[in-house]
């Protein structure tokens, strides 16, 4: 049986150590490729931002449609 392991820090509230889930990406500076990742936490609801590199293998999601 394989052994099971905690997933890593990052991936965990700073507040109260849940699960973070992501909501939403933001650019940040296009002539640095950069972007913003929103994390909210399941258990709490804190939300948490961090800036990192574009990924360009990574499929992108359709905007929400417009009613």
């Amino acid at each position: 049986m394989r052994t099971l392991v905690d997933p890593p820090h990052s991936s965990r509230c700073e507040l109260c150590g849940g699960e973070l889930r992501l909501k939403q990406i933001e650019s940040a500076h296009r002539s640095l490729d950069l972007e913003i990742e929103i994390f909210v936490c399941i258990k709490c609801g804190h939300e948490q931002s961090i800036e990192v590199a574009h990924n360009h293998t990574a499929r992108h999601m359709p905007r929400p449609k417009v009613a």
